[in-house]
Formats: C-alpha cells, structure tokens, sequence
C-alpha cells in the first residue's frame, strides 16, 4: 500500500548498523559486567567496524565513485549516506577509546594487570627486557623498507598494523625519507613483563617494543620520528561467475586482491608527525574524513586476547558447559531414537554434539547409503568434515556443497573442499549468482521397511566452535515429508532441477519470501476478522521492504507484533496509525543471538517455523535458504516458551525507542530477568533431573535382573 512506504518510516540499514555496534559497547561500558568479559566485548566492536568499513562502506564508495545516486529506502542517496556514516563513526571510536582509557585501563589497574601505555615508561630493568626479547624473538621476523628514489612506496597490507617513520641519512645530514616496518601478525602482539614484587600482572604491547628499537632496523639513519598506522581496503570480493570457468580458481585469485584493494579508512596515533601523516595520505590517496587519530592503541581486536590471559578467571563469566540432550542417551543408535519423534536442538545451552555424533554414525553405520550436506561454516578443525571424509572412504555416497562465497572464510572452505574431493567426495560449489546458506544434512538409510531419511535442518552453521557462543536451534527428524523435500533441495543444488511443489520446506530465492508474506497477510486478514492475531518474529536483521510494508499493514489492521532483531533494523516504531502495534528489542548478550524462529498465532492454531534466512534481501532474494516447520506438540511450547522468555528478558534487552534510539529497560524494582542465564539454568536442572531418574531406575532394578547381566 502507497501510504507504508514514506521514506520517513524506515531507519538507513547501514546508521542501524551504528546502532548495533553501539548496543554491543555498550556491554563493555556496563560496570556491572565482569571486566574481562567488558574488555571482550569492546575487541567485538573494534572486529565488527573493520568488517562493516571493508563491506558496506566499500560498496558505498563503489556507488559514489559510479555516480549512482538513488535513494534508499529511508530517502538517503550514496553520498548522503557516508557523510552521516562519517559522523556516526567517528562519534563510534571516540567512544571506544574513552571506554578504553577512562573506563577499561584504570578498572584493569585495579584489578592487577597493568598495560604499560608507552616504551618511554619502562624502568631500566624492564628496558632491557624488552631490548633482549626484540633482539632474540622480533627483528629476524622484521622486514625493515626505506622509500627512495630506487625503492617505491611498499603495498601496504589491509588491516596490517604498521610503523611508519621519517628517517635521515646520517652522514648526509639530507633530506627526510620514509621508511616502515609492518608489526608481524605471526608473534602475539601482548609481551608479558617480568613479574615484579607488588604481584600486578604487566604487558607492553609488541608495536611500542618495535618502536624502541627501531634504529637497529635502519642503522644508517637518524629517526626523526615514528608512529603507528593502520589501514583498511576495500574487501568486498568482485567476482564474474558466469564468466569464471572454475569458480574455485577464481575465488583463489580474488582472495590475493583483497589484501590490496583501494585504502578506504586510515588510523593514526593522535598527534602523528604532519609532515608523515601527508606522505601516507599523499601514498595511499585518503580524504581527510577518512582519517581517525587514535587516542590509544591502534586496533583494539588484541583485547581477544587479553580476555584469554591466565590468572583473571575470576573477573570472567564462568564457563558454561553446553548440555547433554534429555531425548538422547548416547547409548542407543541416534537413528532409532529420531524414529521415536522429532529432537529439538537448542545450542549453546544444549551441546552440539548430537550433530556430530549424527555424521559419525551415519559414516560407519552400514546401513547407510548416503549423505549430503551443505556447508557455509565450519571450524578450523572440524569433526563433521572428518567424518564426511570417513564416510566416501566406507563407500558411502557423500555429496557436500561448501559455499566458497561465504565471506572471510573463502580461505578456509577451499581448503575443506580439496581435502574432501580427495577422499572420494561429490563436492558442489554452489548456485551461479546465489550464496548457499541454508543448515541442512540428509542420511538416507536403508532399514528393514525399506528406505527412511533423516534429516537435520538448523539456523546456525555446521560449526562446532560457534556453536558454544551462538544462540542457535535445530531440529532432527525422520518425518516422511520432509525427507523428500530434502532430497529436491538437493537435487536442486546439483542439477537445478526445480520441484513443483514442497510439502513442508520453503526455500529461497524462489518461495520463500511470498511465503512470509503470505503468513504475515493473513494474520492481517485475521485481524480485519477481529480473529486473534499475534506474530513474533526472531532474527538477526531486518531491512526487506516488502516484509517491512506488510508488517506496517498489519500493525494499522490491529496485529500485535513482537520482533527480537539482534542486529540492523530498518523500521520504525509507534508511528501513528502505522506501527504503534510493533514493538522491536535487541539482545546482547554473552552469547550472539544467531537463531531464527517465526511465530503467527493463525487464529489460535498457532504455526512456529525456523530456519537460516533474516528478513533481508539477499537472504529472500540471493541466497538458498530454508524454513522449516516445527509441528510436534511440545516441541512447540519449548519455542513458545523460548520466545516468551527473550521477551521477557529485561537484563539484557534494548527496547527501540520511537525516536530512533535504543534504551535498556529501567530495572528498579523489578523481577530480574536474563533469557540467557535462565535458558542455561533451565538446561542445567533438566539434565540433573534426567540423571536422577536414570539413577532411581537403577535402584530399583530388581536384583535377579543384574544376575542375569
């Protein structure tokens, strides 16, 4: 409808990207956070803004230096769109380092970890510490450049941190020249100091031990100054499919360019040397809106790091371990206990091993004939890729999609690719044009009714690393439906056959999206019915505008509306007579909120579904993604009560105000409620409840019967 698409109801998709970030600084602001995880979240939000400048603000870029000059749906054009971004985030870093040095530093101080700020600092002792650790485990890794007349201005390395510096001949008494060494990526960039006698912990960090001794790399020279800098490049990959003849190659030959594409962002230490800082920016051709000066330590992601330091346990969260899942034993086959009903998977409070142990079984269990199994994601050594491995050597159809496009993890899925072909496995890159990134693996079995398929479906990736920080769901089933629907996914991802229909998938690009609208429209029909209506939608963005004209719909046709977007949102609240019904909160927590789950109460017969798309474009419109429905009874009312739960949550929740902004809920006086700790409480109890009464079975387990064992 014309009156839902005001350029005025919709938020720009990059500025509530800002917002995000900012909800996640805002847990290292938080006092009341333990410091290390405060210190983790802050090396999150410096890991977050590189990877939105080499994406989003690149193709922004792109767009202005093409002259493509149509707005968004907010209104915005290209142009409009960085000078606000510009802003935004430069207000970003500066609170980041006033988080770091007013807040983070002085609180680490306290609590018996000291990083020393400057070389300069350094006692004698400490001095020659440093002196000794540069000589024996620094300079032979260093590789030292001067620029001259013979030797150009090196290629500086994206996101490669670096000293630069103005040197002078010494004996010539000449002109300045440039000279840098980039800080080697390969040695851990916190140096522990020797302990001393008050028992505070000491680092330095590895570009000041560098800067110390930087006249033993350019021997000849006097140093007139030297300073960090940092620089980000364009990394949003450029790749001509149709055209590319083996796609493998092709991402291969991209993936070298990436570290060398056009310099879009610059750091420097405040106060850089101006005469240096105009030869970089003269080099790598930097606006000065592009520049930040940085009150602090260039590239906060070694804050990683520091939060895995021993000897600070106690100012961590303590570590969650993931549950055993109450409808698995571990001690029968995973295949008969599927067949007794339909298992619901909710990681990282439950353990994903269940899906693990899944791939195992099915790669040496000999009635298995075939598996196959998209992959977006997996871990740096991972246990399904093993097993695949193992099963094309038993002899078992195996046929694998690794998505090579799954951005930052090109490297790694050419290298599971390779190792998989060479174990005898079917290996299928992907659709032309459209990313892979649906969760769903198919075990086809033969038993003695004759052939059965079990089927994993999931909203997270197959990686058994994130899924102990990401907030995921899955399911496993056997149902008969949907094992032919994952069959035709499959015969769709390798010989583009499309079915004429599906039983109980929906499936992006094609279907997926009309279905959505479908479900949303109905519970606006309902609602003109005055039959009850409610949707409550969970994912981690939303800026499709058709889904968000529908929504606008079905909000001014009376729908209650709950939406949990972690992440972007591009709509708007109470808006009169549009969106007064919708109500968004964001959740950040000390798990990443990654799970897709959909509910539309379809006039008191509620309908639940999951699956790997948000509501964003290219998951509708450029990506193979699926939805899956969840039917069995109590498995419903543990989603239900999911949701119910994170709405609930008023600990870790940010409520989007009608102006734009995010608030957390005011807390005074009220019941405490975190989604995230209660969901690990409630798996603890059931597990412990699982356990007692495995142990009163065996009480009571008369005493010829373990005889006769």
């Amino acid at each position: 409808m014309e009156q839902f698409i005001k350029p005025s109801y919709y938020t720009n998709r990059e500025l509530s990207w800002i917002l995000f970030n900012k909800r996640v600084l805002s847990e290292a602001r938080d006092k009341q956070i333990p410091l290390f995880e405060r210190i983790k979240f802050l090396s999150i939000t410096a890991s977050n803004l590189d990877e939105f400048f080499m994406i989003r603000v690149a193709s922004l870029k792109d767009m202005v230096n093409a002259k493509y000059n149509k707005p968004d749906i907010s209104g915005m054009t290209p142009v409009e769109q960085l000078n606000e971004l510009n802003r935004k985030t430069h207000e970003l870093v500066n609170l980041q380092y006033s988080t770091y040095n007013r807040s983070l530093i002085p609180a680490l101080l306290q609590n018996g970890l000291q990083v020393v700020e400057s070389h300069e600092e350094l006692s004698e002792r400490d001095g020659a510490f440093v002196d000794k650790f540069f000589m024996d485990n620094v300079y032979p890794v260093l590789t030292p450049m001067a620029v001259d007349s013979s030797r150009p201005f090196p290629l500086i390395r994206n996101k490669s941190l670096n000293l630069g510096a103005l040197v002078r001949k010494k004996e010539e008494g000449g002109e300045l020249e440039f000279a840098t060494v980039q800080v080697p990526s390969v040695l851990s960039r916190i140096v522990v100091l020797p302990d001393t006698e008050d028992q505070v912990k000491r680092v330095i960090l590895l570009e000041e031990v560098i800067e110390r001794n930087i006249e033993k790399l350019f021997l000849n020279y006097d140093i007139v100054c030297v300073h960090p800098f940092r620089i980000m490049r364009n990394a949003d990959l450029t790749i001509d499919e149709d055209e590319a003849a083996d796609l493998l190659k092709e991402i291969e030959k991209q993936l070298k360019k990436r570290q060398w594409g056009q310099a879009i962002r610059l750091e420097v230490e405040d106060g850089m040397d101006k005469r240096l800082l105009k030869l970089i920016r003269k080099e790598l051709g930097i606006p000065d809106e592009d520049i930040y000066f940085i009150n602090g330590p260039l590239d906060l992601t070694f804050l990683m790091k520091m939060n895995g330091m021993d000897g600070f346990a106690h100012l961590k969260y303590k570590k969650y371990v993931p549950q055993p899942v109450p409808e698995l034993n571990g001690e029968e086959l995973i295949f008969d206990q599927i067949r007794r009903g339909d298992i619901l998977l909710h990681h990282p409070y439950q353990t994903f091993q269940p899906v693990v142990d899944f791939i195992r079984q099915s790669a040496k269990d000999p009635e298995v004939l075939a598996i196959k199994q998209t992959l977006y994601r997996v871990s740096g050594n991972s246990p399904i890729i093993a097993a695949l491995a193992q099963a094309a050597e038993n002899g078992k159809q195996v046929s694998v999609l690794v998505e090579l496009k799954a951005r930052f993890d090109e490297e790694n899925n050419i290298v599971w690719a390779k190792m998989l072909e060479k174990a005898g496995c079917h290996v299928i890159y992907g659709l032309v044009g459209l990313k892979t990134h649906s969760k769903i693996t198919l075990v086809v079995r033969k038993e003695e009714d004759g052939i059965r398929r079990y089927v994993h479906l999931g909203t997270g990736n197959y990686n058994d690393a994130t899924a102990k920080l990401y907030t995921d769901m899955g399911l496993l089933t056997c149902n008969e439906a949907i094992g032919e629907d994952a069959t035709a996914v499959f015969n769709m991802l390798s010989g583009y056959s499309e079915p004429l229909s599906w039983n109980k998938l929906s499936l992006a690009p094609l279907w997926l999206k009309k279905r959505f609208l479908y479900l949303i429209r109905r519970e606006r029909r309902n609602a003109e019915k005055n039959i009850p209506t409610h949707i409550i939608a969970k994912m981690n963005s939303l800026c499709d505008r058709d889904i968000m004209e529908a929504l606008y719909e079905a909000s001014a046709a009376g729908v209650k509306i709950e939406l949990i977007v972690r992440g972007i949102c591009c709509m708007k609240v109470g808006i009169p007579g549009v969106s007064e019904n919708i109500h968004v909160r964001s959740i950040v927590g000390n798990f990443l909120e990654h799970s897709r789950i959909f509910y539309f109460e379809n006039g008191g017969v509620p309908e639940i579904y999951m699956g790997s798309a948000d509501w964003m474009p290219r998951n509708l419109e450029r990506r193979v993604e699926i939805m899956f429905p969840v039917e069995r009874p109590e498995l419903k009312e543990k989603v239900q009560h999911i949701l119910e739960l994170q709405l609930k949550d008023n600990v870790k929740a940010h409520i989007l105000m009608p102006d734009g902004t995010y608030e957390k809920i005011d807390k005074r006086g009220k019941e405490l409620f975190n989604s995230q700790e209660l969901f690990c409480g409630e798996a603890v109890a059931e597990n412990m409840k699982v356990q007692e009464n495995i142990v009163d079975e065996r009480v009571f387990i008369p005493e010829t019967h373990i005889e006769g064992e």
